[in-house]
């Protein structure tokens, strides 16, 4: 299993869809979620996915400051059900914020996290910029990310 960062037009078509296909299966259907799922970002994005056997097994979104916020951001972050528990998400989450602050030079990252997800965003040092609230029916906050 190894990592992969591609923008978006380096994505092959069968990369592209097993990325949205993961995405739809958490997203939409895993979390009974109905929305549009595919938000006209992915071209402005960096793409950054595990495989394991030609799977899809681990994904985040890295979007560039301007294209959600001011700030750089990372999002659609997801684990496959079979995978979570092993420490992938974690491993995802560092590349993630490496690749941000190192390739990028960006010091503040915003995201828009599942509350039930506060305390793992925060032991990366993500704070709390807002108060719980509901977007498409789940549970969020808003974070920030200062280095």
């Amino acid at each position: 299993m190894n990592w992969k960062l591609k923008k978006f037009d380096e994505l092959t078509n069968m990369e592209l869809y097993k990325i949205l296909k993961e995405r739809t299966l958490v997203f939409v259907v895993e979390q009974d979620c109905t929305y549009l799922e595919v938000d006209g970002k992915d071209p402005f994005s960096y793409h950054l996915y595990k495989e394991d056997n030609g799977e899809i097994v681990a994904y985040l979104r890295i979007l560039p400051a301007g294209v959600s916020y001011q700030e750089a951001s990372i999002g659609r972050v997801l684990v496959k059900k079979e995978y979570r528990g092993d420490g992938i998400a974690e491993e995802l989450l560092k590349k993630g914020l490496d690749f941000i602050q190192n390739e990028l030079k960006e010091t503040k990252v915003k995201i828009q996290a599942q509350d039930h997800l506060r305390k793992f965003y925060n032991s990366f040092g993500f704070q709390p910029i807002s108060e719980t609230y509901l977007e498409d029916n789940i549970p969020h906050v808003d974070m920030i990310l200062q280095s």
